[in-house]
């Protein structure tokens, strides 16, 4: 993975967590999913080890936790 991926599920937590991080590292580095509006990228976000949303996926691989909005659990109902 070359780039971040953000995942959020549209809450107001996560649109502003996304805002805080683009305006941080950039749009140019980051992918934004919201699977809340795409839950086929509910799957993708699990393997990486996403828990909870907002959460950003370093490229190494690492994941962050950012300000919890919703369980993924929650997010695929």
């Amino acid at each position: 993975m070359s780039k971040s991926v953000f995942y959020h599920a549209g809450c107001p937590v996560c649109v502003s967590a996304e805002q805080d991080l683009v305006n941080l590292i950039g749009s140019e580095k980051v992918t934004i999913v919201n699977i809340g509006e795409d839950k086929s990228r509910i799957p993708e976000a699990e393997q990486y080890g996403v828990k909870s949303v907002p959460a950003l996926v370093t490229p190494n691989g690492n994941v962050l936790h950012i300000n919890f909005g919703a369980s993924i659990e929650d997010v695929k109902v």
